[in-house]
């Protein structure tokens, strides 16, 4: 299969779908990134005081970024499930839907770990609910779940993590099963660089029901930051990643700092096998007290989209 042009070719063993997925991810990550430092620019930014400058990450180093799953390592439960409230709130389903939405966001938050089966009903789920529907419709809407579900649930500790990196100057990258333009409005929110996520089909700005690849989980979230990695011009062996999962240990095994995050039993197990360094701030006696930053403009994802459409046309 033909490789974007800006990915340099190499032995894939991954699948068709996971690299698809992964490639159109990054596509789209790096165009709704290019958006946020535009708008950034214009604003006017108060210059603060550096504070101590750690270990690790290393300050300056450009070669170097970090990624960070979402669902239970950013935020509390997933965000798809949170999103699936906002959008019953608004009347795109009924409560039958609302139910199956609760009960595995339940299970996920109880059980700590991601059921593939659950995740793929929800997932189609959310495609036959946003079938029909604008992609700016489902961008404004994004914007209030965020502030409705979302923002109350993210782990201070692992924020705490994620600014230690933007702090050193370095980009960070949320990297996520989630649809795109979900991440993205979470990424902006927290002042992060942007977002790989799940890319769904749109034409002419409206959903078709059907994602471009598979989504962004498992060995696809390893392809996304290899491709975005070579794209960037990033040296993987010095960036970090996150991850409550191991799912999602294709990423983690990919950078030279992969941390555990509140990890399920599986990658607490892998991790420590691996001296792997580990994060629990599910007890709350370790999460650092910060704040989260405002946001840095609005309307920066439409990228995401537009990326996935041209990638579409392009492999037909």
């Amino acid at each position: 299969m033909a490789a974007l042009g800006w990915l340099t070719p190499r032995r894939r063993s991954a699948t068709a779908r996971s690299v698809l997925a992964g490639e159109a991810a990054a596509e789209a990550a790096r165009k709704s990134s290019q958006q946020f430092e535009a708008l950034e620019a214009l604003e006017a930014q108060d210059d603060t005081a550096p504070a101590a400058e750690p270990d690790f990450p290393v300050a300056g180093d450009d070669r170097a970024a970090a990624f960070f799953d979402l669902d239970n390592t950013v935020m509390q439960g997933a965000a798809i499930f949170h999103f699936g409230r906002g959008l019953y709130k608004r009347k795109f389903f009924q409560r039958r839907e609302l139910a199956r939405f609760a009960w595995q966001q339940t299970w996920f938050r109880l059980a700590g770990v991601e059921d593939p089966e659950h995740m793929q009903d929800v997932r189609e789920s959310a495609l036959s609910i946003v079938k029909g529907h604008r992609v700016s419709e489902l961008m404004s809407i994004g914007e209030e779940i965020y502030d409705e579900y979302m923002a109350d649930r993210i782990w201070p500790g692992t924020r705490a993590l994620a600014q230690a990196h933007l702090d050193a100057g370095q980009k960070v990258w949320l990297v996520t099963a989630a649809p795109v333009e979900t991440a993205t409005i979470i990424a902006r929110r927290l002042g992060l660089t942007g977002a790989l996520g799940t890319v769904a089909e749109s034409l002419d700005g409206v959903y078709t029901g059907k994602l471009v690849g598979e989504p962004l989980h498992g060995p696809a979230k390893a392809e996304a930051v290899r491709a975005l990695a070579a794209a960037e011009g990033l040296d993987l062996t010095r960036c970090a990643a996150y991850s409550d999962s191991h799912n999602d240990i294709p990423m983690l095994s990919l950078v030279g700092h992969p941390y555990a995050i509140n990890p399920d039993t599986k990658l607490r197990k892998y991790a420590r096998a691996r001296e792997w360094r580990l994060r629990d701030y599910r007890t709350g006696r370790k999460a650092a007290k910060v704040g989260i930053p405002a946001a840095a403009g609005v309307g920066a994802i439409a990228g995401g989209t537009a990326a996935a459409v041209a990638l579409h046309r392009r492999r037909r």
